[in-house]
């Protein structure tokens, strides 16, 4: 078995153990195995081959949103929040002052993701820690499922993961002088160019950053985004869409057990597990591209066929479904720029007969949302399964 040093364990003045870890990467470098390798080549071209399939969507960034939505629930599913994807969807219906704090903490989630792609993508700025605190701020910021967080701000005091106490905690990451060492460290590693495998080494950067735990609510979701926006920056994908964090949470535990062996030097065992889950979620990613397509044809040749007159509101409305696959009669009104209710109403009718859009729930008397419930299940269909089993 391959051991990387990667930190130990020493005594604090409070009679407490915390994790101190080595300098990064190591001196010696990292010896990874020739089956570890070839593994990430096959990581390599399916995501060479998600690029592919992705560029062939009539216009991405309308399914973009999707993606990121999917990415912020189950993120934030991984640290105990109960709403779905659908329920944050629905929160973009309704909007209000009674948003649930589990939904306002995925909403929050998806901001920060927004924010990552303006600053990587249009800004071009790169994935340092001051990125990585911008990143944090607007994951936090407000957010109401947080309290005693200071967003955007490295931690500046000893924290502890697990137990009541930092000496029976399950994990005390490094205090906060080696913190910041250890950052240094890490930033100094993502700018670097080296010889290392730019998927393996985007699993090396959020393992060593849930190492650091540089902030006191937050580390999770921040360093799972890093994955994205580092194999973004380094132009493996035209658009964000490898998102990992579905793989994370229905392998939970073993996720964690995975980053608990890597602090002990197993280096090796979480990048075989990382590269495992690139390779599922690009798999699955492709096949959800493919059905998108399809399913995307489909539906344009039946709103073809609904005449002259309705086809210029339809087509909007299928389009504007895309980015938006839970509506109300009202957000259909101002899809279409219909005066009346009663017009949007007549469409949204077309569109149940067509198969496009069904009711959402229990037909009610007033508030009634609908659903594209096709391509909703494209999205939805894998972590459903995962959830009931």
């Amino acid at each position: 078995m391959r051991i990387t040093e990667i930190g130990e364990l020493k005594t604090q003045p409070g009679g407490f153990k915390a994790f101190i870890p080595a300098s990064f990467p190591p001196t010696a470098g990292f010896d990874f195995s020739s089956a570890l390798l070839r593994k990430n080549e096959d990581a390599g071209r399916l995501i060479g081959k998600l690029d592919g399939v992705t560029r062939e969507l009539p216009d991405m960034d309308y399914f973009l949103l999707m993606y990121l939505r999917k990415d912020a629930a189950s993120s934030s599913q991984i640290e105990g929040t109960q709403a779905t994807m659908e329920d944050a969807i629905e929160a973009d219906i309704q909007p209000g002052p009674k948003i649930p704090p589990d939904v306002d903490d995925i909403q929050h989630y998806i901001k920060a993701l927004h924010y990552g792609l303006k600053r990587v993508g249009k800004d071009d700025f790169p994935l340092t820690l001051r990125l990585i605190r911008e990143l944090h701020r607007e994951l936090i910021h407000n957010a109401r499922a947080t309290s005693r967080v200071d967003p955007g701000e490295f931690r500046t005091e000893q924290v502890w993961i697990g137990g009541t106490r930092r000496d029976n905690a399950r994990y005390v990451p490094p205090p906060v002088d080696e913190m910041h060492r250890a950052l240094s460290d890490l930033e100094r590693f993502i700018n670097t160019s080296d010889s290392l495998p730019v998927i393996i080494k985007a699993g090396l950067i959020h393992a060593q950053f849930e190492t650091i735990h540089p902030f006191k609510d937050g580390n999770g979701r921040t360093g799972r985004m890093l994955i994205n926006f580092y194999l973004w920056q380094e132009h493996f994908l035209e658009k964000p869409v490898l998102f990992l964090s579905s793989y994370f949470n229905r392998n939970r535990q073993l996720y964690y057990d995975k980053l608990d062996v890597y602090n002990h030097g197993r280096v090796e065992e979480w990048i075989n597990f990382f590269l495992d889950g690139v390779i599922e979620i690009a798999l699955e990613a492709i096949e959800t591209v493919d059905k998108i397509a399809a399913l995307h044809q489909k539906d344009m040749a039946v709103v073809q066929t609904m005449g002259k007159r309705a086809a210029k509101s339809s087509m909007r409305v299928l389009t504007s479904l895309y980015v938006q696959p839970i509506v109300s009669v009202a957000r259909v009104q101002e899809w279409t720029g219909f005066s009346t209710r009663a017009g949007a109403q007549k469409l949204i009718d077309r569109f149940i007969e067509k198969g496009i859009l069904s009711y959402k729930g229990k037909a009610v008397k007033y508030g009634q949302l609908y659903e594209y419930k096709p391509y909703l299940d494209i999205f939805l269909a894998k972590d459903r399964h995962s959830n009931s089993s």
